[in-house]
């Protein structure tokens, strides 16, 4: 089960592993991806659909080639299906015979509509298929292949009677030259007789005059073997007999190479002709064999490339989805970032009226002092606001500001506390200037000694008329406490690091 792919269920090809285990071929992978947005794993849904998680989309990108179940695949040993085909071995020379099979059954190239055995193949070319046509090189006839191949046949076996024919003549001279004084080419006409060297130098001198013979008496036979309405090329003439023999390669024995290119150079060129003609024709009806190849493979690219259009066309489109979404997503983060600020704004309202008091009284809890009080020192952070505070539902906005290292006259030596009017929602409607008594507290955590003041507003200072900006100058105590006596472990004014001050507001 494992060297199958989760898509197909076909022997895994090049094995890509994802994120979530499963593997899938290559191609498969490509193609589930190409074709589905968002893909997730078809495994993981089928094992526990409520476990899906981010390993389980599938992208190219998150996958990986999975080298180990590939080396196993590739030495499992397999054999072939094919009814009649024996073969086995292993994975990786399975592709290779398949391609050699002679038991597959393959459709004829030429497009004849045949699905036939590899290993019929030619025979089918030859014999069955209309569409292998070809123009016979020696008739100019169309035939097919068959036909032209038995008008080949034909001319060939015709030239190898030559040879055959003269070699007879040879052995019939040689076994008849001690009782008889006659010429061995008399069978074919030659009438010279005389004594054994004469004869051997009749033989020598005479050799085209004998070729010319052999060629007469091979024309004859030609006549009679030949089909009706098949007529030799007219380059056949008399003069090609010395080249026909030379070609064809007789036995190299002394006595049959008696017919040297000296003496008869034409026909020598005649012959060639001959042979590179018949080499041609069978170039050609190869070519023709492949030129019908040809053509059905570049029907398959044309039909390939109408598909790659397609898909070009396909991709451009979802580009264009793709980049509508991404606007859409760039809209979306925008208004979700909107969203976000005014949820942040509503937080800080709800906490603003979670910790606002209306009645004029203000209890402030400051935590970390032990921090706050060594950043009011080294001077990161000098001075702490309290949240604002209402003398009544409409009235006055007011808040606390404590500096923990002091400020002006008490800096580094007092805890400074000072009151501070804001500028609120029905300033118009309120009396100005602030006229109320303001009173501060610290408060002793062991409810003994908690340290008080007070003061009235001075009518003339600026900090107590109406705000113009979001808040007035601060007005108050710089030396509300000693710092000594704020740490002093005899009171308890800051416990677990924790302090609370108090604001009271005469609103009578």
């Amino acid at each position: 089960q494992k060297f199958l792919c989760s898509n197909c269920h076909n022997i895994l090809k090049k094995a890509l592993q994802t994120l979530c285990g499963h593997r899938y071929c290559s191609a498969c992978l490509t193609w589930i991806v190409r074709n589905n947005k968002n893909a997730i794993c078809q495994k993981c849904k089928e094992e526990d659909p409520n476990t899906l998680g981010e390993e389980s989309l599938l992208a190219e990108d998150r996958a990986f080639g999975d080298a180990a179940i590939n080396k196993e695949i590739s030495e499992l040993r397999v054999r072939c299906v094919t009814p009649g085909c024996s073969w086995s071995g292993t994975m990786k020379d399975f592709e290779e015979h398949q391609s050699l099979c002679e038991y597959a059954l393959i459709p004829c190239h030429t497009g004849c509509g045949h699905v036939v055995m590899r290993r019929k193949l030619a025979d089918h070319l030859e014999n069955g298929c209309v569409n292998n046509v070809t123009v016979c090189q020696q008739c100019h006839c169309s035939l097919a292949s068959s036909e032209c191949q038995g008008n080949k046949r034909i001319l060939f076996n015709l030239f190898w009677l030559f040879p055959l024919l003269f070699f007879f003549f040879q052995q019939s001279h040689s076994t008849s030259s001690a009782s008889k004084d006659g010429c061995c080419f008399s069978a074919v006409g030659c009438a010279f007789r005389g004594s054994k060297e004469k004869i051997q130098e009749h033989e020598k001198s005479a050799v085209g005059a004998h070729m010319l013979l052999l060629l007469q008496h091979m024309r004859h036979l030609q006549g009679s073997l030949c089909p009706k309405g098949f007529s030799p090329r007219p380059e056949l003439s008399l003069k090609s007999a010395g080249k026909s023999i030379c070609e064809l390669q007789m036995p190299a024995e002394p006595e049959l190479d008696c017919f040297p290119a000296a003496s008869v150079p034409g026909d020598e060129s005649v012959l060639q002709q001959l042979v590179r003609e018949k080499v041609i024709s069978e170039l050609e009806n190869k070519l023709h064999v492949f030129e019908n190849i040809v053509a059905v493979l570049n029907k398959e690219v044309e039909s390939s490339n109408l598909e790659i259009l397609a898909f070009r066309r396909q991709s451009e489109l979802d580009q264009n989805i793709i980049r509508g979404l991404e606007l859409k997503i760039a809209e979306l983060h925008q208004c979700l970032m909107q969203k976000d600020a005014g949820l942040s704004s509503l937080h800080k309202s709800l906490l603003f009226s979670e910790q606002a008091s209306y009645d004029g009284i203000f209890l402030w809890k400051i935590t970390e002092v032990g921090r706050k009080l060594q950043d009011s020192v080294t001077g990161r952070t000098v001075s702490l606001y309290s949240p604002a505070f209402y003398t009544a539902k409409y009235g006055y906005k007011v808040c606390l500001r404590v500096y923990l290292n002091g400020d002006g006259s008490g800096k580094g030596t007092h805890m400074s506390l000072f009151f501070v009017v804001m500028k609120g929602d029905y300033d118009a409607l309120l009396p100005w200037p602030f006229r109320h008594k303001v009173t501060f507290m610290l408060l002793d955590q062991n409810n003994r000694e908690h340290i008080i003041d007070a003061f009235r507003p001075d009518l003339t200072s600026a900090s107590f008329q109406r705000p113009v900006n979001e808040m007035n100058v601060a007005s108050g105590c710089p030396l509300f406490l000693p710092l000594a006596k704020l740490q002093s472990p005899k009171h308890a004014y800051v416990r677990e690091d924790t302090l609370f001050l108090k604001c009271i507001i005469e609103t009578n």
